[in-house]
């Protein structure tokens, strides 16, 4: 009896570092940056010419709110899809986010980012209020926030 005491003792071993071996690469795969884009309605260009310019691997996910009448017919992914190489989605309720992605928020919805899922809501804000500080709270060091509007009037402009 005392000698398959051992072999439980080891197998028990083997099964508990397989075991964090799982976990530390599911850790791995939930630590990537998540970068929030701001956009004004005439932000499409500025948009274009980001991500016609982001490698498809970057190891990034994008998540893009772009400020838009409540009313209005939402067809932002199908024209970033066209520009990217990346997979483009129009957000979800608690959709994971994963790297090398871009998520884009529906017409009349806010959204939230917490513990790698995309939330939507109804607006309780002001039309076109982007809340970065949201965004950073609820995902910590990993998100930032960008805000495209100056850098799509300059666009226009120049």
């Amino acid at each position: 009896m005392k000698s398959a005491e051992p072999k439980t003792a080891v197998r028990n071993t083997v099964k508990s570092q397989k075991a964090k071996g799982m976990k530390d690469e599911e850790n791995k795969q939930d630590s990537f940056p998540i970068v929030g884009i701001g956009a004004s309605a005439g932000g499409l260009e500025a948009l274009e010419q980001f991500f016609g310019n982001m490698p498809k691997d970057s190891g990034i996910a994008f998540v893009v709110i772009q400020h838009l009448d409540p009313n209005h017919v939402g067809i932002m992914p199908e024209l970033l899809q066209r520009i990217t190489h990346m997979k483009v989605f129009q957000a979800s309720d608690r959709l994971k986010v994963k790297p090398n992605c871009l998520y884009v928020i529906p017409p009349n919805k806010s959204m939230s980012l917490l513990n790698g899922a995309l939330h939507l809501f109804v607006p309780v804000e002001s039309r076109g209020l982007f809340s970065s500080a949201r965004l950073q709270t609820t995902c910590r060091k990993r998100a930032s926030a960008l805000y495209f509007r100056v850098w799509a009037r300059t666009e226009a402009l120049g």
